[in-house]
């Protein structure tokens, strides 16, 4: 099979022919219609002098013809001729009845049927100024004839067809068959050479490039990056790209690692719980309220892992961009009052107080389940880092373009090493107690949010000072209104 290198070295030199036989050729008929020219200006030039020999003779009263007898056949007077017969060429006297009163030596050396073609593309020869070119078998070459109109009042004379070979016209130089057969090829063969040889060089580069990504073939070799050495300057660009590619997988490889031990971990605690109570249960030695204590707290296990996987699936179908919204107008007004009004049950347990101290009656273009879930995620991630006595406030704003839901509570805030990641898979503020305390989650809730601001064509924002509590906002666009809204 053959390599790359061979097959684009194959493909230039094939363009470079196309490209040298197609301007060859275009030279070649460009100076073909010159020397067609020039045979042509050199005919009409030969014509214009017999013309002058003739129209000189009759200015000076001599006879034009022959004989005035206009039955017989027409001919020039013998001292015409003998002045015509000095002009070299193809010459062919024609008077006004389209007879030819005088042809020149090499018209009469023509055989055969040479003279009938010759007779019969006369007639066809337009009146003046332009060419006509046609074959003679005798000759084996193209004669090119010209017209020259005589002036009146010269004894009936009506024009003057003079020609000439048309030898150079039909013929290659010697230059050019030099140039086309030695010079040319050899212009080719060394352009071939010169690219299979700059093709090597490229070749090379690129193969460097191939090996040190081949050696990057799983996700624990991400750390490496391709060097841009002295051989590979030609494709910076192409390293920089493929350095940025592969910083971005080592990215996505490093947040899988950590979702998959995270979502490990957050299963093997509930499962091993959940194994405790179902052998708690089975034991012969336990009593009927021991194995119901057993069965519920296995049933709370199944719960939270059932919220867990549903959580997963959301940010996994979401991630694929297989979860499609049900979009339609939605009033947030008695939406968030509904959230409110779950989020007071939620504080009154919690021993915090929650307010709606402002909202706004607008409608949003969105799923009103995964708005309601939005919300409640934020509200109910407020209550949690609120510590009993503490305060959530939320409310919703109008404004031009678009309307803002807000979240602020006096909870324990988040730590500017911890801010940057708050929306991350699996990440929780005070990771170990929230674990072990009544604050457990699956630190899932805020990228789920964020996933829904995002698509609703918004956006979720956050603020918080360690110790002071925090600020999300949701940002949505409003929808647009109706004739009959």
């Amino acid at each position: 099979m053959l390599s790359t290198r061979v097959k684009l070295t194959a493909a230039f030199v094939a363009g470079l022919i196309a490209v040298t036989g197609t301007l060859f050729l275009a030279v070649l008929a460009a100076r073909n219609n010159a020397v067609y020219h020039d045979i042509a200006q050199y005919a009409a030039a030969q014509g214009d002098l017999a013309a002058r020999i003739i129209t000189d003779a009759a200015a000076s009263g001599e006879k034009v013809f022959a004989t005035s007898d206009t039955a017989l056949i027409a001919h020039l007077s013998p001292r015409i001729v003998d002045r015509l017969q000095a002009v070299p060429g193809y010459l062919v006297v024609v008077d006004s009845a389209g007879r030819a009163v005088y042809r020149s030596p090499d018209v009469l050396r023509l055989q055969g049927t040479d003279m009938a073609t010759l007779q019969a593309q006369l007639a066809d020869l337009p009146k003046s100024g332009e060419a006509l070119i046609f074959s003679l078998d005798s000759l084996q070459e193209k004669v090119l004839f010209v017209s020259h109109s005589l002036p009146a009042g010269l004894g009936g004379l009506s024009r003057i067809a003079s020609g000439a070979l048309a030898t150079r016209a039909s013929t290659v130089p010697r230059e050019y068959l030099l140039d086309a057969l030695v010079i040319v090829p050899l212009i080719i063969v060394a352009a071939g050479v010169g690219a299979f040889v700059f093709l090597g060089r490229t070749q090379r580069q690129l193969t460097e490039i191939t090996t040190e990504v081949a050696a990057i073939t799983d996700g624990r070799s991400l750390h490496r990056r391709l060097a841009l050495s002295e051989d590979t300057t030609d494709f910076a660009d192409l390293v920089t790209t493929l350095n940025a590619m592969i910083s971005r997988l080592e990215t996505s490889f490093g947040g899988l690692r950590r979702f998959t031990a995270d979502a490990s971990h957050e299963l093997k605690t509930p499962l091993a719980v959940l194994r405790a109570d179902v052998e708690r249960a089975m034991m012969d030695t336990s009593s009927q309220n021991e194995r119901m204590v057993a069965l519920e707290e296995a049933l709370q296990e199944v719960r939270r892992m059932t919220d867990l996987v549903e959580s997963l699936l959301t940010l996994a179908r979401a991630d694929e961009g297989r979860f499609d919204l049900h979009r339609e107008p939605v009033d947030l007004q008695p939406l968030v009052q509904e959230v409110y009004e779950t989020a007071l049950i939620l504080g009154e347990a919690q021993g915090v107080t929650v307010n709606l101290p402002f909202t706004a009656d607008v409608v949003v273009m969105g799923d009103r389940t995964r708005l309601r879930q939005l919300f409640l995620n934020l509200v109910t991630n407020a209550i949690k880092y609120t510590p009993a006595g503490g305060k959530v406030e939320l409310g919703v704003g109008r404004h031009p373009d678009n309307v803002t839901f807000a979240v602020r509570d006096t909870g324990i805030g988040i730590s500017a090493a911890d801010f940057p990641h708050v929306f991350e898979r699996f990440w929780r503020a005070d990771r170990v107690r929230s674990r072990m305390s009544e604050r457990g989650g699956f630190g899932l809730g805020l990228a789920i949010s964020q996933w829904i601001a995002q698509a609703h064509g918004g956006t979720l924002t956050a603020s918080s000072r360690l110790g002071r509590g925090s600020l999300f906002t949701v940002t949505l666009p409003i929808a647009a209104e109706t004739p009959d809204s």
